[in-house]
């Protein structure tokens, strides 16, 4: 096949998709049946949107708790009186600490989109920029690398929720014109696994083009500065991993060495951490509330969350071992958070205040590196290996994320290292008194120490995660 073919071949698969979401649920509409999950009688649905089955094992009591009792809606009417006369004065209140306190207590799930756009600004963005996100989304209908990756995404992306629910159903049409718009927008990013959940949040409380600009300013803002979670290398990830074991090593020492000892590095748990401001990693309803002071606060949220988590749960993880670390902060957390909402907020803004005497609160200004150095909005025809390889990472890209893998893997070693000069033994105590140690199998690897064996499979364990870090996030 020439070059010619490639191209032609190339783009008819990129119109396929995007006919398939212009055509929506329409009559003729071709969705595989496994696409399309049904929605059964004994489903529950809670009051953010999403769906439960109680008869399935893994159901959790945490996300069906998230309705609201007798209780909390007279709290939260009360609220949203004083948010709709906070709403209507804006201008007024920006910068105050009632309104910091009172993103603190939650903004009230109503008023949630109008304190959000508020927050970033978006009916001003979209009165500079008129008509540049529609130009956007025709430009990736049309020339968008990514749309193969997109479409695989919008296609996993928060599927237990009513509105993803449908195959190409009209949140479903809105995320993918989302992505794909902004992947032509920002030329630098592109497209990068992770921001599809992101741009689904913000969807389910926000029209398709203030989710758009919301987007755009979570990545360029100075506030927020995302751009540099998502560009080739995620050198502000490494960044923030290395800040968090600063935080780590001075307010929860005895926690780091044992995760060191036990091969849990920063880099495995901290991945939806500060890619996506914890999403899937704590129930919805509080990482709503996270959500709320981040748009609020800005970057300085993602560090002192990712300190209040470990101090809170810090018992329950010093007792235990590697494997069971790593599924209480992955899975765990989310299911069963084991923490008041209202406590957890309240310790994250004394975490945030103790971090901020100590100088901590902040990982410090991005470097020239992290920050966008192309022009948004500005298109420019796409190479020929783009045209080829619709939704195919460049090589640029592999070649910095193996760089960033071997330097925080060679991190995790030299941590590990340290703690075993210390701890010799890999034993551990448990609560009850007696001792725990992992049971890898010695005859395994004839005439190596059971030491070895278990370093060498937590270095493998970690690097499987590096090197699926996009992946991860579906």
């Amino acid at each position: 096949m020439n070059e010619e073919e490639l191209v032609q071949r190339a783009a008819e698969e990129r119109a396929a998709i995007v006919a398939k979401y212009k055509h929506g649920r329409k009559p003729g509409a071709q969705i595989n049946p496994w696409e399309d999950p049904s929605l059964q009688i004994y489903h529950i649905l809670d009051r953010y949107g999403f769906i439960h089955d109680p008869n399935n094992k893994h159901f959790s009591d945490e996300k069906i708790a998230e309705s609201a009792g007798p209780g909390e809606v007279k709290v939260e009417m009360e609220r949203v009186k004083k948010w709709v006369k906070m709403l209507r004065q804006w201008d007024t209140m920006v910068g105050t600490e009632k309104l910091r306190r009172r993103v603190f207590k939650g903004i009230p799930n109503s008023l949630r989109g109008q304190a959000w756009s508020r927050m970033l600004n978006l009916s001003n963005i979209r009165e500079q920029q008129q008509g540049k996100y529609q130009e956007m989304r025709e430009l990736a209908w049309k020339w968008s690398p990514d749309i193969r990756q997109i479409d695989l995404d919008v296609n996993r992306t928060y599927r237990d929720h009513i509105m993803f629910r449908e195959r190409y159903n009209l949140k479903q049409q809105e995320l993918f014109n989302v992505l794909g718009a902004y992947s032509m927008y920002n030329l630098e990013i592109g497209y990068c696994q992770g921001m599809s959940q992101i741009a689904a949040l913000l969807l389910m409380y926000l029209d398709e083009e203030d989710a758009f600009w919301a987007l755009s300013e979570l990545v360029s803002d100075k506030k927020y500065n995302m751009h540099g979670f998502f560009i080739p290398g995620f050198p502000k990830l490494l960044r923030y991993q290395e800040h968090h074991d600063k935080i780590m090593q001075k307010f929860l020492p005895k926690l780091k060495k044992h995760l060191d000892k036990n091969g849990v590095d920063t880099g495995i748990y901290t991945l939806k951490w500060f890619f996506q401001c914890f999403l899937d990693r704590i129930p919805f309803k509080l990482t709503l509330r996270v959500w709320d002071v981040y748009l609020l606060l800005g970057e300085r949220i993602l560090t002192a969350m990712a300190y209040n988590l470990l101090k809170l749960h810090r018992r329950k993880l010093i007792s235990l071992g590697m494997d069971d670390i790593l599924q209480f902060l992955q899975v765990h957390l989310e299911k069963k958070f084991e923490v008041d909402d209202d406590v957890a907020m309240e310790n994250l803004a004394r975490c945030l205040e103790e971090l901020k005497k100590s100088k901590l609160d902040y990982a410090g200004p991005p470097p020239p590196h992290e920050l966008p150095s192309r022009a948004f909005g500005m298109f420019k025809e796409p190479t020929f290996e783009q045209k080829v390889n619709v939704g195919r990472r460049s090589m640029e890209f592999s070649s910095a994320e193996k760089a960033a893998r071997e330097s925080v893997v060679l991190r995790r070693e030299t941590a590990a290292a340290a703690a075993m000069v210390e701890s010799p033994t890999q034993e551990l105590a448990q609560p009850n008194g007696h001792v725990s140690r992992h049971s890898h199998d010695e005859s395994a690897l004839p005439g190596t120490s059971t030491r070895v064996v278990e370093t060498k499979i937590r270095i493998v364990y970690w690097v499987k995660s590096y090197e699926n870090v996009n992946n991860s996030f579906s």
